[in-house]
């Protein structure tokens, strides 16, 4: 049995090459090229009918969403021979709900990923079903969740019998971002284009990508269905248009089209690696990885860098080929605020949910430390006695 691949330590373009951008006002987006697709494994979109779900995630847990429009089905071969009859392979019949009927406009799924076939057929059998973006962001939500193992009496009976349930997060969708509808609408897609990173107002957004170009021309609207944190909208609003990177050529070194035709690989080289160490906040950082999925040759893993409030933040998912080829990507930026949150969850179970050393640790009094909870919206977590007399003594410090 083939061995399986080592779980990331950093997101790299392995197998990818960055090019020259498009830009759409605040929207720039690289183009990333696969010269050498394979075949054996390619992905396609299955919508919804509405976009609300209810995902068992198993061990009596629901994962709840407002905005699941649409999921990725996979489909692979194990022998590296193409994906036969791809549209049929991948296109499939919708999820069976057999609990429809008890909630209106509600998807109700099996897990974030899940095989949809069992049969003889390869393939058939080998096809997976996965939720992109959630699968790294039920993740992040389950980070630190379960109930602290101490019973202190400063936690609420809640925080005592069930942990952080529920633990909600917010983002956007893509459409309320100004001018990315537009931007993608625009947008030429470049021959052998699997993939982009995607910057909004500067800041990188997303990337995404895919193991087959025209897998990618098939998807590649539905990054407006994609999920982003709220500041990417302040950044697409006031941080003005992103600029395009403009290379000049030295006539005197172009005498003939082969020399013209050199100068423009260099330029689009040059550019797409200024575009990769703009995205040096995720491109190469460490990250922590979790394998979620093993499919033939491929790791499906999510993955998460570490929590610096001074660096960009992501989460995201991957599948991996063996050698390292990176052959889907689907990252979401974290906001300034859910690094907090989950910073704060980290240092209270780094400190087995001990107040007074998680304030020791964080070098602030422990009535601060409560504020900051209340605060960052975990109050619930704590003895509703204990929180208010230390809200009362922190503004009579304040007076």
């Amino acid at each position: 049995m083939a061995k399986a691949p080592a779980l990331l330590r950093s997101l790299a373009l392995r197998g990818l090459t960055a090019t020259h951008a498009q830009v759409f006002a605040g929207v720039r987006l690289v183009p990333l090229l696969r010269a050498a697709p394979r075949g054996d494994l390619r992905i396609a979109r299955r919508g919804y009918d509405d976009p609300m779900a209810l995902v068992d995630v198993g061990e009596g847990s629901l994962y709840c969403s407002n905005y699941v429009p649409h999921a990725l089905v996979v489909g692979w071969t194990d022998d590296g021979s193409p994906v036969a009859s791809y549209g049929a392979a991948l296109a499939g019949p919708g999820e069976r709900n057999p609990l429809a009927k008890l909630g209106w406009g509600v998807n109700l799924l099996h897990r974030m990923v899940r095989r949809e076939a069992r049969g003889e057929d390869p393939a058939e059998r080998n096809r997976l079903r996965l939720l992109p973006q959630h699968l790294a962001m039920e993740g992040f939500l389950a980070l630190h969740f379960n109930a602290p193992e101490i019973a202190w009496s400063e936690y609420s009976r809640r925080a005592i019998s069930r942990g952080l349930d529920p633990r909600t997060e917010t983002s956007l969708s893509g459409r309320a971002i100004p001018s990315l509808e537009d931007a993608l609408r625009v947008f030429e897609i470049h021959q052998g284009q699997s993939g982009l990173l995607l910057f909004i107002g500067e800041l990188l957004a997303s990337v995404f990508v895919v193991s087959h170009p025209d897998d990618y021309r098939a998807l590649h609207r539905t990054l407006i269905e994609d999920f982003f944190e709220q500041t990417l909208l302040h950044a697409a609003r006031h941080n003005g248009d992103s600029q395009a990177f403009v290379h000049t050529f030295d006539a005197a070194q172009v005498g003939s089209l082969d020399d013209l035709r050199a100068a423009l690989d260099r330029a689009r080289a040059e550019a797409g690696a200024l575009h990769v160490d703009t995205a040096a906040g995720l491109l190469g950082r460490p990250i922590t990885a979790e394998r979620v999925y093993r499919a033939g040759p491929f790791s499906l893993q999510r993955f998460m860098t570490e929590l610096d409030p001074a660096l960009d933040n992501h989460i995201g998912e991957a599948i991996v080929r063996d050698d390292g080829t990176l052959e889907y990507a689907k990252t979401y930026r974290l906001s300034a605020g859910q690094v907090r949150r989950a910073r704060l969850l980290q240092q209270l179970a780094a400190h087995a949910w001990n107040l007074d050393a998680t304030a020791a640790a964080l070098r602030i009094a422990r009535d601060q430390l409560l504020r900051r909870i209340d605060g960052e919206g975990f109050g619930y977590l704590i003895a509703e006695h204990v929180l208010k007399a230390a809200l009362k003594r922190t503004r009579e410090r304040a007076r």
